[in-house]
């Protein structure tokens, strides 16, 4: 081991003393834990993003995002943070160079266990491996190690790598020490704001990274078994760190996928399933296997993320779909087609109807439910999971509702992805000790209230 090595292995220690000397870590407290786990509330949240900075990658094909409310530093600042399966290194705003005033931001001068990476450091070197972009050296006379994230809508994130404390489950949670992206600027040239939210409170500070990356928080903290079960409606959930499931309904499993040589369009860091059929109703759709079935270039894997809002099929399994829900949805005249041609709301979204809240509402109950048919488990969409009402979109006195299956194609993804809207009211468990991920329907407000989680 190297001497820069050491020495920021000896700062991970001193930061996690510190925050001990500050009585934030050690044990005490009920609060948030059970049976070993970290209990957290979980929120699906509409956001608007920080005033005065870019629309961002929170707002990518999606107004609602999953949150939880985490401490980060010494003190603890209290920070929102979005919890994304799909990503892997935690970043947050970092109010240097934003302006942005706490809680939209994270102040990192302000923290006695604040520390960025030199470039010369292990982790810069190798630990972010599993990044798009690795982290890299600054340009000199700067020693920092820089990060750089972009995404598929072409928003990017770039600011500094850093280690501080990261304190999940209330009063008494132990803290740990984790690698981050300070992040000082950002930028999106696709996403737009269309939401009304303007409470500095409910915007997120940062992004959780759960994938399976050598940088995420997953694989930092150690954490073999997380899970969450997201409530419809505004009550919140729950996130599981830890533990040994024994809070978990009776899940069907399905094994995650791997593929050990690297293609050019296959994330061997996502949570991937595999995606056996589609059901409409009891028919199961003519889908060759070979469409749901990652190719030669790892296009067509089926990955389950909790940072994206919707659902996404390719091109040949969206077409089936689109079909066969349009023939079920209309042998009784249940809703009534938008009838523009022209209108795909956020680009990839194209079946879509007229109608009040309660006429839709009385539909819904109706309307055929569509499986997502993986290997061992389903995921099944039904009722009012099945439409979203667009924000903004009136047509007189009735509203513009779309299916909540988008095209992969028209979003340019080349894979299949299940979405959180389609997570909803389901206990949903990563099980990477024994790799794979497990589905139940649950009543996820009640599974909250028994937990005792502190909302």
């Amino acid at each position: 081991m190297d001497m820069e090595s050491l020495m920021l292995l000896l700062f991970l220690f001193l930061a996690r003393a510190e925050a001990a000397s500050y009585g934030i870590g050690g044990g005490g407290g009920r609060e948030g834990k059970a049976g070993g786990a970290v209990l957290l509330p979980l929120r699906a949240q509409e956001l608007a993003p920080p005033s005065g900075a870019p629309a961002n990658r929170l707002r990518f094909r999606h107004n609602v995002s999953l949150t939880v409310p985490v401490a980060v530093g010494t003190p603890p600042q209290n920070v929102t943070m979005v919890l994304d399966t799909g990503s892997e290194l935690s970043w947050l705003l970092c109010n240097e160079s934003n302006n942005l005033p706490p809680p939209v931001s994270f102040n990192a001068s302000a923290s006695l266990t604040y520390g960025a990476v030199p470039c010369w450091s292990s982790a810069c070197m190798w630990q972010g491996r599993d990044l798009p972009v690795r982290p890299f050296c600054d340009t000199p006379p700067s020693k920092a190690c820089r990060v750089s994230i972009s995404y598929a809508d072409a928003s990017s994130a770039d600011g500094l790598l850093a280690a501080d404390t990261f304190i999940l489950g209330g009063a008494g949670a132990a803290p740990v020490t984790a690698l981050f992206g300070c992040i000082n600027s950002y930028s999106s040239s696709t996403a737009t704001n269309n939401n009304n939210a303007t409470d500095p409170s409910e915007a997120a500070t940062g992004l959780l990274g759960m994938n399976r990356g050598s940088l995420s928080f997953v694989t930092q903290t150690g954490t073999r078994r997380f899970a969450y079960c997201i409530a419809s409606g505004e009550g919140p959930g729950i996130l599981i760190l830890g533990g040994d499931g024994g809070a978990a309904p009776v899940l069907n499993y399905t094994p995650l996928i791997e593929i050990s040589q690297p293609l050019p369009y296959f994330d061997r860091v996502a949570y991937t399933v595999q995606l056996e059929g589609i059901r409409v109703g009891s028919s199961l759709l003519p889908i060759p296997k070979s469409v749901l079935t990652p190719d030669h270039t790892g296009a067509g894997q089926t990955m389950v993320d909790s940072g994206t809002q919707f659902t996404f099929l390719l091109g040949d399994a969206y077409t089936a779909l689109k079909g066969e829900f349009l023939r079920q949805s209309q042998t009784r005249p249940l809703l009534a087609p938008l009838g523009e041609p022209e209108f795909v709301f956020q680009g990839a979204f194209d079946v879509c109807f007229l109608g009040t809240e309660a006429r839709v509402a009385a539909a819904s109950r109706l309307l055929p439910e569509v499986g997502l048919v993986l290997r061992g488990a389903e995921v099944a969409v039904a009722g009012e999971k099945l439409l979203y009402r667009v924000p903004g979109e009136r047509r007189g006195e009735e509203a513009v509702w779309c299916l909540t299956f988008g095209s992969s194609d028209m979003a340019g993804m080349s894979a299949y992805v299940i979405g959180h809207h389609h997570q909803q009211d389901v206990w949903v468990e990563y099980d990477l000790e024994n790799g794979r991920v497990g589905f139940a329907p649950a009543r996820c407000d009640l599974a909250t209230q028994s937990l005792g989680v502190k909302l």
